[in-house]
C-alpha cells in the first residue's frame, strides 16, 4: 500500500513563504505524475501544481509565478515552494501520486496538510 507523508504546512502572513514536501513510500510501480491539490470547505479539490517524471510542470493559473513544484525521482519526493502567499491560498493541501494502470489513471492521496495565510 502506497504511503504519502506530507510536511511543511502551517501559518504564515500574507507575502510570506512555505515549502511543502511529500515523500512516497512502498511504491512498486512507475509513477507518472506527482503533484499538489488543495481544498477549502464546500469546494471541490483543485489542482495546484503537478510534475511528470520527465520534469514537465503544470500550474493552476492562480499560482503561476508564485509557486514552484519540483521532484526528486530517486527519493519519490515532491516539493512545492510557495512564495508571495495570499489569504486565498489558505486551504488543506493534498499530495497526489498518479500512475497508469490498464489505460486508466489511478490516484493516491496524502492525508493533507493545512496552510493558513493571514492578512
Amino acid at each position: 500500500q502506497v504511503q504519502l507523508v506530507e510536511s511543511g504546512g502551517g501559518l504564515v502572513q500574507a507575502g510570506g513563504s512555505l515549502r511543502l514536501s511529500c515523500a512516497a513510500s512502498r511504491v512498486d510501480f512507475n509513477i507518472h505524475t506527482m503533484g499538489w491539490y488543495r481544498q477549502t470547505p464546500g469546494k471541490q479539490r483543485e489542482l495546484v501544481a503537478a510534475i511528470t517524471t520527465g520534469g514537465s510542470p503544470n500550474y493552476a493559473d492562480s499560482v503561476k509565478g508564485r509557486f514552484t513544484i519540483s521532484r526528486d525521482n530517486a527519493k519519490n519526493t515532491v516539493y512545492l515552494q510557495m512564495n508571495s502567499l495570499k489569504p486565498e491560498d489558505t486551504a488543506v493541501y493534498y499530495c497526489n501520486v498518479r500512475r497508469s494502470r490498464d489505460y486508466l489513471w489511478v490516484d493516491y492521496w496524502g492525508q493533507g496538510t493545512q496552510v493558513t495565510v493571514s492578512s
